[in-house]
């Protein structure tokens, strides 16, 4: 197989366009509408105490773990693993981690589209154009799926083939920091509206006697799947990383900035839960359960906006789906990035070529699943809530017991030269080798029990 230069493969600009590019990665619908509804299910302030918890101890230990992969040989995930062992299997760890990205992609693309469609609704509810809302809402409408899919896909596209410093770093510096301001304003104004403080209350003031066995394996799994490990993103992001840079830093600041990201989700939807309570839309199901993901966002939220009338539910619910549609774009552009990146190293295709082909691969799927949306649990179960864990356990595997935490260490010695004398080696080593293992043992036993 051919290797093309590193040249061809890109870097960062800045230690700062990859931690913007790395969080926008992470930082998708799982961060701003799975996490404040798994909050809202699960004991909001004790949900967030625990999961804080599980993103330190879980999460900022693999995505370093990934980062010192990818740096170290500067390949994709299936490089990689080939240049830091003879070993066989973990070849296909890597392309275990490939194949989830693209699995994933298939399907995240028609969820983006339905974000982006509902900006359209939005607009046509209020327009009066109720027969246009209906029929963009209806998520059976499988040309209507097909259109967006269509559209986001090839906005991905067009992204990746800009390159990883003029395409991915680019485009996730404007759209970052977009996503953050609008959280912010939308976030302020919902907070002081009637209802809202219940919502505040619930999601700030923590009862610790609601924190059981399960409260913590949901936030374990959430912990998990909002910094995007298991599936070699992080692999190939670290790959462009420059060896001067300190990778337990660059870490440390990407996992800061998904965890605020959550938190000011959090401080967005949990008050509009209540608000929307208090303005009389129901938010719990007949066997009083709450209402949560897509029913949340899809149902109850556009009630919302529609029974707060005028131009002020108007722009609430433009915002608030258009801030949707800029999550999910900062996930489908890593998602793309992973299986490009390999076709790039392994098979010698410039870039512009293999973005188009990944991309059209992939979009090829996602129509199959605009017209059969049934099949989006069935994907997502196999290759996110399994795989993606069982991506994170082989890793950690694999640097503990094969390639080495020593190797590892040696590699993030280079941006952070006293890392030896420090108490991170001992601490981070115990973590990958045994501790992470096990609590994402128990997060998949868990999964597949239940």
């Amino acid at each position: 197989m051919a290797t093309t230069p590193t040249n061809n493969r890109g870097t960062w600009n800045s230690k700062f366009g990859f931690i913007l590019a790395a969080a926008g990665s992470a930082v998708g619908l799982g961060n701003i509408w799975r996490f404040p509804t798994e909050a809202a299910s699960n004991g909001g302030a004790a949900f967030l105490f625990i999961y804080i918890i599980c993103v330190v101890l879980i999460g900022l230990p693999v995505m370093i773990a990934e980062l010192s992969i990818g740096r170290s040989t500067q390949k994709n995930p299936v490089g990689a693993f080939k240049a830091l062992s003879s070993n066989k299997f973990f070849p296909l760890v890597g392309f275990w981690g490939v194949l989830c990205g693209v699995m994933i992609l298939s399907f995240y693309t028609v969820i983006a589209g339905w974000t982006f469609s509902h900006v359209f609704v939005e607009i046509f509810t209020f327009t009066g154009l109720e027969g246009a809302a209906n029929v963009l809402a209806d998520f059976d409408n499988g040309f209507v799926n097909a259109a967006f899919a269509l559209l986001f896909m090839g906005l991905t596209i067009a992204i990746i083939r800009g390159g990883v410093s003029e395409g991915i770093e680019r485009a996730t510096k404007l759209m970052m920091p977009l996503l953050i301001v609008i959280l912010v304003v939308m976030a302020v104004y919902v907070m002081f509206q009637p209802g809202a403080s219940e919502g505040l209350e619930v999601y700030l003031k923590p009862d610790f006697s609601l924190i059981t066995g399960e409260l913590v394996l949901a936030a374990m799994g959430q912990a998990f799947f909002s910094l995007s490990l298991g599936m070699g993103a992080l692999i190939t992001y670290g790959s462009y990383l420059s060896k001067k840079e300190n990778l337990v830093e660059a870490a440390s600041y990407v996992t800061l900035a998904d965890v605020g990201i959550a938190f000011l989700a959090g401080l967005l939807i949990m008050p509009t839960i209540f608000l929307a309570q208090a303005q009389g839309v129901e938010i719990y199901n007949e066997a009083g359960e709450f209402l949560a993901g897509p029913a949340l966002i899809f149902q109850i939220l556009p009630e919302l906006f529609v029974q707060m009338g005028g131009l002020v539910g108007l722009a609430l619910g433009v915002s608030f789906f258009f801030l949707l549609s800029l999550a999910a774009l900062t996930s489908t552009i890593s998602l793309l990035e992973v299986p490009t990146s390999y076709i790039i190293d392994e098979y010698g295709v410039r870039r512009k070529k293999a973005a188009l082909y990944v991309g059209l691969f992939v979009l090829i799927i996602s129509l199959i699943i605009s017209f059969n949306t049934a099949l989006i649990d069935s994907i997502d179960f196999i290759f996110s809530v399994i795989g993606l864990p069982l991506g994170g356990l082989l890793i950690c595997i694999f640097i503990g017991y094969f390639w080495k935490t020593r190797s590892a260490i040696d590699e993030i010695k280079q941006g952070f030269k006293d890392v030896r004398d420090s108490w991170f080696t001992t601490i981070w080593s115990i973590f990958i080798k045994f501790i992470c293992p096990i609590i994402i043992i128990i997060i998949l036993a868990q999964t597949l029990m239940g």
